[in-house]
């Protein structure tokens, strides 16, 4: 088929270009053509709360990526329509995870079905982690433009259903439309973030630790990506206090990302619960081709959210076999079964603690019994081949 992928890529840089480029690579093996549709401008500079957009690696080889659309350049999406027009493309996947970026999707959506083209969604978030009064009417818009869709968890997949309507679904295609006049139910299928693969094969622990300056006898528990008030880091810095007095100083907290808010509160926090030099903060961006080492590195991943969906963290884990625990919320304890890969809590920093706690006392060889082989197993259900299954043959 000739598909086209609508959304972030290089020059940009994060998790959603590395998935969206990491879908296209999973299409191109499978034998279709795939090309990459992204933005000239995704966020005006005073709307973007990092550092920069921008990625300092090189361009993805042989993947045909074209900036062509301005979020908040109405002309620019009647080119892009007119762009997968030409490319005759027969099916259209779009990255849904915020409603800033509806306005601009949506209406591309719209164009390109009104050419008979299928689009689908593969739906990060619905509703935002940080809402506005606004977002409802955007969202709307948005889920309204598209065909059928693809949630990474049953949180999003509800989120989703409440914006369709009851009523079954037309096509505004001008082509035949086999998912006309199917119930909203039938239109949105699951399917569980694939693995991200992408960042290279673990290296041994003791050499990733000497590469990032990081001690050998420590339990090092990592917090990474991009640091929002959503994820937790507070209520971990907390936790992380309460189990270091329980459990001497055999633990290590490494928070590796960029501040996406205030930085200062959590430096004010560590010196409010007595964590001076017991945090290791690397707190730029940390591209493509350091994420093995930090993984490598790592004896478990620890992501504290207090809300969420699912999160690419968790599938980076499981590529390079960490361990993890996450909260009860969102989609993240369906890929994280308790005690088998991980830890599951409450958003609560005294189970948080407790968590830590055992996992930190637990000897090397017994957490590779009760965690390693169940992670190797479990990580199986996440190729990316099921991923394109769902976007094409639902």
């Amino acid at each position: 088929m000739n598909i086209a992928l609508l959304g972030t890529a290089y020059p940009y840089r994060g998790g959603l270009a590395a998935f969206n480029e990491r879908l296209a690579r999973e299409f191109m093996t499978e034998g279709h053509d795939v090309q990459i549709f992204t933005f000239t401008m995704q966020y005006p500079d005073f709307l973007f709360p990092g550092k920069t957009q921008y990625s300092d690696s090189p361009a993805p080889k042989n993947m045909k990526i074209t900036r062509t659309m301005n979020s908040i350049a109405p002309w620019s999406w009647w080119k892009t329509a007119r762009l997968l027009k030409k490319a005759k493309i027969d099916v259209l996947v779009i990255k849904f995870w915020i409603p800033l970026m509806a306005p601009c999707l949506g209406t591309i959506a719209r164009l390109a079905r009104r050419q008979g083209i299928q689009v689908v969604s593969v739906l990060d978030n619905v509703i935002p982690h940080e809402p506005h009064f606004w977002d409802k009417w955007l969202i709307r818009y948005f889920i309204r433009s598209i065909d059928r869709f693809v949630a990474m968890s049953e949180s999003v997949r509800q989120d989703c259903l409440k914006f369709l309507p009851d009523r079954p679904r037309q096509s505004r295609s001008k082509s035949k439309d086999r998912y006309a006049q199917r119930q909203k139910t039938d239109l949105v299928t699951l399917s569980p973030h694939p693995l991200y693969d992408n960042f290279g094969e673990a290296v041994e622990k003791h050499k990733a630790r000497t590469e990032l300056g990081l001690p050998q006898d420590k339990t090092i528990l990592l917090f990474f990506g991009f640091i929002r008030d959503y994820k937790g880091l507070d209520v971990l810095m907390k936790a992380y206090a309460k189990a270091r007095n329980q459990q001497s100083a055999d633990m290590l907290l490494v928070v590796a990302g960029e501040f996406y808010n205030n930085g200062e509160q959590y430096k004010q926090l560590e010196q409010e619960l007595g964590l001076e030099g017991t945090i290791a903060w690397h707190t730029d961006f940390i591209p493509d081709e350091q994420v093995r080492l930090y993984f490598s590195a790592a004896d478990m991943i620890v992501q504290p959210y207090k809300t969420a969906t699912q999160s690419g963290v968790t599938q980076i884990a499981y590529h390079f076999e960490r361990p993890m625990l996450v909260t009860n919320v969102g989609g993240l304890a369906e890929i994280v079964p308790d005690g088998k890969v991980g830890y599951v809590c409450p958003v609560d920093e005294h189970a948080i603690a407790q968590a830590l706690v055992r996992f930190a006392k637990m000897p090397a060889d017994e957490r590779e019994k009760q965690f390693g082989e169940n992670i190797k197993k479990e990580k199986q259900k996440y190729a990316w081949s099921v991923m394109t299954e769902a976007i094409l043959n639902s």
